[in-house]
């Protein structure tokens, strides 16, 4: 999507501000971040998990994406929990 529009849910402001991740860093997950799931097949609209990271503090991002007006909405954002996630983050633990 090029230049969407990013809408908020407020589940996701609250758990920003609880994890004091900015809204900054969420949008440039969204620019430059890596997806590293991909929910699309599952879900009415495209989504994914993105992983970000502020300073070096990863934290992850899950939207759900409506092409048809151009909009990304962020449903949550959380710090992953290492026992759940490889090192980099990026894969789950089995």
């Amino acid at each position: 999507m090029n230049n969407p529009k990013v809408l908020f849910r407020v589940h996701a402001v609250q758990r920003m501000f609880e994890r004091s991740i900015s809204a900054k860093r969420v949008s440039q997950a969204l620019q430059s971040g890596e997806t590293i799931e991909d929910y699309s097949t599952e879900m009415p609209e495209p989504s994914r998990l993105i992983l970000g990271f502020q300073g070096k503090r990863p934290f992850h991002v899950v939207t759900s994406e409506n092409p048809k007006v151009n909009e990304i909405t962020i449903i949550t954002v959380y710090i992953p929990d290492p026992d759940k996630w490889k090192k980099d983050f990026r894969s789950r633990r089995s």
